[in-house]
Protein backbone atom coordinates (compact mmCIF):
# COMPACT_ATOMS: atom_id res chain seq x y z
CA UNK A 1 0.00 0.00 0.00
CA UNK A 2 3.12 2.21 -0.06
CA UNK A 3 4.14 1.81 -3.50
CA UNK A 4 4.12 5.02 -5.26
CA UNK A 5 0.99 5.84 -7.66
CA UNK A 6 0.64 8.59 -10.02
CA UNK A 7 -2.02 11.22 -9.25
CA UNK A 8 -2.56 14.01 -11.67
CA UNK A 9 1.16 15.69 -11.56
CA UNK A 10 2.04 14.13 -8.14
CA UNK A 11 2.95 11.10 -6.79
CA UNK A 12 0.99 9.43 -3.85
CA UNK A 13 0.53 6.24 -2.41
CA UNK A 14 -2.80 4.28 -1.98
CA UNK A 15 -2.91 4.48 1.74
CA UNK A 16 -1.82 8.35 1.80
CA UNK A 17 -5.20 8.30 -0.80
CA UNK A 18 -7.26 6.49 1.74
CA UNK A 19 -6.11 8.48 4.74
CA UNK A 20 -6.81 11.26 2.45
CA UNK A 21 -10.67 10.34 2.07
CA UNK A 22 -11.12 9.15 5.47
CA UNK A 23 -9.59 12.37 6.78
CA UNK A 24 -12.18 14.50 4.35
CA UNK A 25 -15.34 12.35 6.10
CA UNK A 26 -14.02 13.23 9.64
CA UNK A 27 -14.07 16.93 9.30
CA UNK A 28 -17.20 17.34 7.39
CA UNK A 29 -18.84 14.76 10.33
CA UNK A 30 -17.56 16.90 12.56
CA UNK A 31 -18.96 20.67 10.98
CA UNK A 32 -22.33 18.69 11.47
CA UNK A 33 -21.34 17.71 14.84
CA UNK A 34 -22.55 14.05 14.07
CA UNK A 35 -20.70 11.91 16.50
CA UNK A 36 -19.59 9.19 13.42
CA UNK A 37 -16.94 11.54 12.98
CA UNK A 38 -14.84 10.11 15.52
CA UNK A 39 -14.87 6.26 13.76
CA UNK A 40 -13.53 8.14 10.59
CA UNK A 41 -11.19 9.87 12.90
CA UNK A 42 -9.76 6.36 14.27
CA UNK A 43 -9.52 4.93 11.16
CA UNK A 44 -7.46 7.61 9.18
CA UNK A 45 -5.88 8.29 12.25
CA UNK A 46 -4.43 4.40 12.16
CA UNK A 47 -3.30 4.75 8.60
CA UNK A 48 -1.74 8.36 8.80
CA UNK A 49 0.58 6.98 10.95
CA UNK A 50 1.79 4.68 8.49
CA UNK A 51 2.47 7.34 6.05
CA UNK A 52 4.21 9.50 8.82
CA UNK A 53 6.28 6.67 9.77
CA UNK A 54 7.55 6.61 5.89
CA UNK A 55 7.68 10.55 5.91
CA UNK A 56 10.05 10.30 9.17
CA UNK A 57 7.39 12.70 10.78
CA UNK A 58 7.58 11.04 14.31
CA UNK A 59 5.75 13.78 15.97
CA UNK A 60 2.64 13.51 13.45
CA UNK A 61 2.86 9.59 13.70
CA UNK A 62 2.75 9.50 17.74
CA UNK A 63 0.35 11.94 16.78
CA UNK A 64 -2.01 9.79 15.34
CA UNK A 65 -1.90 7.04 17.90
CA UNK A 66 -2.85 9.94 20.51
CA UNK A 67 -5.52 11.28 18.02
CA UNK A 68 -7.07 7.38 18.29
CA UNK A 69 -7.34 7.78 22.13
CA UNK A 70 -8.61 11.01 22.03
CA UNK A 71 -11.20 9.79 19.21
CA UNK A 72 -12.43 7.39 21.60
CA UNK A 73 -12.69 9.55 24.33
CA UNK A 74 -14.63 12.65 22.43
CA UNK A 75 -16.87 10.06 20.84
CA UNK A 76 -17.78 8.86 24.36
CA UNK A 77 -18.56 12.91 25.75
CA UNK A 78 -20.22 13.41 22.11
CA UNK A 79 -22.72 10.90 22.85
CA UNK A 80 -22.67 11.11 26.93
CA UNK A 81 -22.57 15.20 27.19
CA UNK A 82 -20.96 16.45 30.46
CA UNK A 83 -21.56 14.11 33.56
CA UNK A 84 -23.85 11.56 31.40
CA UNK A 85 -26.42 14.40 31.04
CA UNK A 86 -27.52 15.35 27.56
CA UNK A 87 -25.48 15.24 24.26
CA UNK A 88 -22.31 18.22 24.65
CA UNK A 89 -23.34 21.49 23.41
CA UNK A 90 -20.79 24.02 21.70
CA UNK A 91 -18.93 26.40 24.12
CA UNK A 92 -16.19 28.71 24.43
CA UNK A 93 -13.23 28.45 26.57
CA UNK A 94 -12.74 31.24 29.42
CA UNK A 95 -10.22 33.50 29.90
CA UNK A 96 -8.74 31.30 32.28
CA UNK A 97 -9.16 28.25 29.97
CA UNK A 98 -7.43 29.74 26.90
CA UNK A 99 -4.32 30.54 29.20
CA UNK A 100 -4.09 27.06 30.11
CA UNK A 101 -4.65 25.99 26.60
CA UNK A 102 -1.50 28.05 25.79
CA UNK A 103 0.69 26.93 28.49
CA UNK A 104 0.08 23.72 27.86
CA UNK A 105 0.24 24.15 24.30
CA UNK A 106 4.04 26.11 24.33
CA UNK A 107 5.17 23.43 27.09
CA UNK A 108 4.26 20.51 24.47
CA UNK A 109 6.04 22.23 21.95
CA UNK A 110 9.32 22.59 23.67
CA UNK A 111 9.05 18.85 25.34
CA UNK A 112 8.49 17.40 21.45
CA UNK A 113 10.99 19.78 19.95
CA UNK A 114 13.98 18.93 22.37
CA UNK A 115 12.26 15.09 21.78
CA UNK A 116 12.45 14.65 18.16
CA UNK A 117 15.75 16.95 18.07
CA UNK A 118 17.83 14.46 20.52
CA UNK A 119 15.95 11.12 20.06
CA UNK A 120 14.83 10.40 15.98
CA UNK A 121 16.58 11.34 12.98
CA UNK A 122 13.74 13.78 11.52
CA UNK A 123 15.03 16.77 9.94
CA UNK A 124 11.85 19.11 11.01
CA UNK A 125 11.73 18.36 14.67
CA UNK A 126 10.63 21.93 15.71
CA UNK A 127 8.00 22.25 12.84
CA UNK A 128 6.77 18.60 13.64
CA UNK A 129 6.94 19.37 17.38
CA UNK A 130 5.00 22.71 17.49
CA UNK A 131 1.99 21.43 14.82
CA UNK A 132 2.21 18.07 17.08
CA UNK A 133 1.67 20.40 19.96
CA UNK A 134 -0.86 22.55 18.33
CA UNK A 135 -3.00 19.39 17.17
CA UNK A 136 -2.76 18.01 20.46
CA UNK A 137 -4.22 20.99 21.66
CA UNK A 138 -6.94 21.22 18.53
CA UNK A 139 -8.58 17.53 19.52
CA UNK A 140 -8.85 18.27 23.11
CA UNK A 141 -10.72 21.75 22.13
CA UNK A 142 -12.59 20.01 19.76
CA UNK A 143 -13.88 16.40 21.60
CA UNK A 144 -14.86 19.01 24.39
CA UNK A 145 -16.78 21.40 21.69
CA UNK A 146 -15.07 24.37 22.22
CA UNK A 147 -15.55 26.66 19.47
CA UNK A 148 -11.88 27.83 19.36
CA UNK A 149 -11.10 24.14 18.09
CA UNK A 150 -11.18 25.89 15.05
CA UNK A 151 -8.73 29.01 15.93
CA UNK A 152 -6.20 26.24 16.10
CA UNK A 153 -7.06 24.26 13.33
CA UNK A 154 -6.74 27.05 10.68
CA UNK A 155 -3.58 27.87 11.76
CA UNK A 156 -2.04 24.72 12.50
CA UNK A 157 -3.33 23.62 8.97
CA UNK A 158 -2.31 26.46 7.44
CA UNK A 159 1.45 25.58 8.26
CA UNK A 160 0.91 21.69 8.47
CA UNK A 161 0.29 22.47 4.30
CA UNK A 162 4.15 24.16 4.39
CA UNK A 163 5.61 21.30 5.86
CA UNK A 164 4.10 18.53 3.82
CA UNK A 165 4.85 20.55 0.57
CA UNK A 166 8.56 20.56 1.87
CA UNK A 167 8.48 16.66 2.63
CA UNK A 168 6.96 16.11 -0.24
CA UNK A 169 3.56 14.72 1.08
CA UNK A 170 1.73 16.90 -1.93
CA UNK A 171 -1.41 15.24 -1.59
CA UNK A 172 -1.35 15.57 2.48
CA UNK A 173 -0.83 19.09 1.82
CA UNK A 174 -3.77 19.30 -0.49
CA UNK A 175 -6.14 17.55 2.33
CA UNK A 176 -4.72 20.35 4.57
CA UNK A 177 -5.28 23.19 2.56
CA UNK A 178 -9.04 21.78 2.39
CA UNK A 179 -8.84 21.32 6.33
CA UNK A 180 -8.26 25.06 6.10
CA UNK A 181 -11.32 26.21 4.61
CA UNK A 182 -13.65 23.01 6.31
CA UNK A 183 -12.12 24.73 9.67
CA UNK A 184 -13.63 28.35 8.59
CA UNK A 185 -16.68 26.68 7.37
CA UNK A 186 -17.12 24.59 10.66
CA UNK A 187 -16.01 28.04 12.94
CA UNK A 188 -18.98 29.64 10.93
CA UNK A 189 -21.14 27.12 11.59
CA UNK A 190 -20.37 26.75 15.61
CA UNK A 191 -20.55 30.31 15.96
CA UNK A 192 -24.21 29.76 15.55
CA UNK A 193 -24.66 27.26 18.09
CA UNK A 194 -22.54 29.16 20.60
CA UNK A 195 -24.02 31.50 23.23
CA UNK A 196 -21.92 34.45 23.40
Amino acid sequence: MNDPIPLFTYSTTLLELISFVLSVITVALNIRQLHWAWLFSILASGLYAAVFFDARLYGDMGLQFVFIVVSIWGWWVWLRGHGGQDALPVSRLTSKGRLIALAACLLAFGLLAWFLKAYTDTDVPYADGFLTAGSLLGQVLLSRKKIENWHVWILVDILYVALYVYKGLMLTALLYGIFVVMAIMGLRTWSKACPQ
